[in-house]
């Protein structure tokens, strides 16, 4: 269980066994004044018993709401040590995620990309790690997704150091508008991260939020 989470799970279930025996000590206060009440009534004016039910009625909201919150909390622990089990199943295998970065390595790097269905032109920008645009080219604007693989080269024909770089496609309908799109990347899932309020995945010194995957399939050799 990540460790925030932990904290936070035996907090809460700290706050409410602290409510169960305030609500237990304050019940039992009710139970003897009401029994003094009932020993000392004046015969000829007996004491309203509506009120009494009602604030029977309240006590048992209360514990039924401290019982609530007993279960969710339980379920909030099974639910965390869950996620934290199927992210380490994930470990070494190989998923399709959302981001713009990919490294490149031996020459190459690798991203796919899509946009809306109505553009009519796309052009891809390749950026260092300063934000540096250092290769730009035509994309490709038709439905579905397309693969680009970069060599690393820059546009006037010089190879560039390996490392982390970004893409960036822009996609332009028939009357010149910008369009959505979408690009991603594919990795390999090389651990898990427990440090944060959710457990995450990293590939390299990358971390993976579990709304980013796309796909997920097993490892292949040699990917990056």
């Amino acid at each position: 269980m990540p460790a925030l989470t932990a904290l936070g799970a035996t907090a809460q279930t700290a706050n409410t066994q602290i409510a169960g025996a305030g609500l237990a000590k304050n019940f039992n206060t009710f139970l003897t004044l009401l029994t003094e009440q009932l020993k000392n009534q004046d015969p000829l004016s007996p004491l309203d018993s509506t009120q009494f039910v009602s604030q029977l009625v309240q006590f048992s909201g209360v514990e039924q709401q401290i019982a609530q919150n007993r279960n969710l909390e339980s379920l909030l622990s099974q639910n965390a040590s869950s996620a934290a089990t199927s992210a380490v199943g994930f470990i070494g295998k190989q998923a399709d995620i959302l981001g713009t970065s990919a490294d490149l390595s031996n020459g190459a790097a690798t991203w796919s990309y899509a946009s809306d269905p109505g553009a009519a032109s796309a052009t891809i920008l390749v950026k260092d790690a300063n934000g540096k645009i250092v290769y730009k080219t035509d994309g490709l604007a038709g439905p579905g997704d397309h693969s680009f693989v970069w060599d690393g080269k820059d546009n006037a024909g010089t190879q560039l150091p390996d490392g982390r770089y970004d893409l960036e496609v822009s996609a332009l309908d028939e009357d010149g508008n910008l369009v959505s799109t979408r690009v991603s990347t594919s990795v390999v899932i090389t651990g898990a991260d427990f440090s944060g309020p959710q457990p995450a995945l990293l590939a390299g010194d990358l971390r993976i939020d579990f709304a980013d995957i796309l796909a997920v399939r097993e490892g292949t050799a040699g990917t990056v």
